[in-house]
């Protein structure tokens, strides 16, 4: 019998690879000889690195950046297991976990990092890259990031803007003669499961912004800020940003990357699962395990759990949803994509029990559903 252990990480408690280590000691508590696959999963935001890097044997590299607020930090960009496929995740340099609650500050929080990082892979040769974009602190349409690979950004005057998403105002042109001439040569894949626009009700600021610091009467300022910004973008560049789908992911990041760095949107999930060849392993699988630390109706649109699932129906392969919680009103839809959907927390266990040992309680369920799979087959 062979076993494929796809999870995402239980956010708060365990990594991915922390879970699938879990629910693969379960699965040997039943039976030693069960061939066990761990090839942790993510949806493009935090964990998307590590469930990408443990995946395919691939290699991390550290490097000295700026975080959201300009602080000196170490974070971290990976090559997969081919070695030419660099993984920047932007939260590792740009994350509101980064922050304290009293530290965000979405005038001035920065994705200059996140551009660090892929200058500091560029200088190691990589021109082919997976930027998964989720978990963002920012606000700032990725200028922050533009302006560590060289691009300008002046006032009428001809001087530079100075940082502050309010000074977009000034903004009065765009240079990208400074811009790293190595990008032209590479190939980005956006990694991000949200469409939202780079503007208006469902953009940038309205959808994400409160999360990251930008209170209500902000809102519509920030937003014609960012519009302002876009409507520079249009004049010089012909590309519309406005209305363009996923541009408003990551306080913008989406638009930057789409205008200057030519970048190419897919779900997050999708890019993992064609990374980590999760197709070719569920091949001569009898059963996946995935999970979550939460499914419940966002889980349908996009999440790794789902996109697992997917995988395991065209290869004809039964899925088992193990996650921390299950929200009832999910759960008949979810038992149309699972065999299984089981939840840590029960009636025996309390969710403070499930978040204090998480590792223990997805051991214990694991062997539990297995043993009653393997009865199942015997019957």
């Amino acid at each position: 019998m062979k076993v494929i252990i796809s999870p995402d990480s239980f956010k708060g408690t365990l990594s991915a690879v922390e879970v699938a280590k879990s629910i693969q000691k379960g699965i040997l508590d039943v039976d030693q000889s069960i061939e066990t696959i761990i090839l942790p999963v993510a949806d493009g935001g935090e964990g998307t690195l590590d469930s990408l890097i443990a995946s395919t044997g691939g290699q991390y590299f550290t490097v000295d950046v700026l975080d959201p607020i300009g602080r000196v930090i170490q974070a971290q960009y990976g090559v997969l297991g081919d070695k030419v496929t660099c993984v920047i995740e932007m939260a590792q340099a740009s994350g509101i976990m980064l922050l304290q609650d009293d530290e965000k500050n979405p005038e001035f929080a920065t994705s200059y990092g996140t551009g660090q990082l892929i200058r500091a892979a560029l200088d190691r040769g990589f021109r082919k890259f997976i930027i998964g974009i989720g978990g963002s602190a920012t606000n700032d349409a990725g200028i922050g990031m533009l302006k560590a690979l060289g691009v300008r950004f002046t006032k009428e005057d001809g001087s530079d803007l100075e940082n502050g998403i309010s000074n977009l105002l000034q903004l009065a042109a765009i240079n990208v003669s400074g811009l790293d001439a190595r990008l032209a040569d590479a190939l980005f894949t956006i990694a991000c499961d949200v469409d939202n626009p780079f503007i208006g009700e469902r953009g940038a600021t309205a959808v994400f912004g409160p999360q990251k610091g930008v209170q209500e009467y902000q809102v519509e300022h920030f937003d014609n800020c960012l519009k302002h910004f876009a409507n520079i973008v249009e004049r010089q560049f012909s590309i519309r940003l406005h209305d363009y789908k996923g541009a408003g992911a990551a306080g913008g990041m989406g638009g930057a990357l789409i205008a200057f760095l030519k970048g190419n949107f897919h779900a997050g999930i999708d890019i993992v699962i064609d990374a980590v060849q999760l197709q070719g392993h569920l091949a001569d699988a009898q059963l996946v395990i995935t999970g979550e630390g939460k499914s419940d109706l966002q889980t349908l649109h996009g999440k790794a759990p789902l996109g697992v699932a997917k995988a395991a129906e065209l290869a004809q392969v039964d899925a088992v949803l193990l996650s921390g919680g299950i929200d009832i009103k999910a759960r008949p839809t979810l038992q149309k994509y699972f065999s299984v959907v089981e939840s840590l927390v029960d009636e025996e266990i309390t969710t403070q029990q499930a978040m204090q040992e998480p590792a223990r309680f997805i051991r214990l369920k694991t062997k539990r559903i297995i043993e009653r799979y393997i009865q199942k087959g015997d019957d």
